[in-house]
């Protein structure tokens, strides 16, 4: 997928886990922490980001950083997704299904703030996997960059909508 360009971008960020993390070294362990953000600008446009440092501030400004650089368009139909998926990354798997208006986001952690910065309403999901957060939040927008719509599938096959959505 092409990467999209954040200027200009109404984004929004939204920190989804900080660990602390530590190195030891002969002068005994450095201590640091991981920052987990995940941006959006809840219209069809996502990014995750890892970020660490000293600090946990700074930590969260280069995740957020990383995340506008790794930004990529996502498919929606309407407020939800186009069909069923099931997506992995690494030990995390999810589920993610269509819903229908006024369903809402179903869905725990980090596979909520990919969503909702992704900008879906009605949205069903199950975790099957690891509950580690930077897998689940990765295997939803696996998950995300693996469906195709309607028109899409029209396009790759040359074929009218129509037919197709038969």
């Amino acid at each position: 997928m092409a990467r999209i360009n954040p200027e200009g971008m109404d984004l929004k960020e939204k920190v989804v886990s900080i660990n602390p993390v530590a190195k030891t070294t002969k002068g005994g362990r450095t201590r640091s922490f991981r920052a987990l953000v995940v941006v959006g600008d809840e219209q069809g446009h996502v990014g995750i980001g890892l970020g660490k440092a000293y600090e946990v501030s700074e930590a969260i400004k280069k995740g957020a950083d990383d995340a506008k650089k790794n930004l990529v368009e996502v498919p929606m139909v309407g407020t939800t997704v186009p069909h069923e998926v099931t997506a992995t990354f690494g030990a995390g798997c999810v589920m993610l299904k269509p819903a229908g208006p006024g369903t809402g986001v179903i869905a725990g952690g980090p596979v909520r703030a990919v969503l909702e910065m992704a900008g879906y309403r009605d949205i069903l999901t199950k975790s099957l996997g690891s509950n580690n957060p930077l897998n689940m939040a990765s295997a939803t927008l696996e998950g995300l960059l693996s469906m195709r719509t309607v028109g899409q599938v029209a396009q790759i096959r040359g074929k009218a909508v129509e037919e197709i959505a038969k």
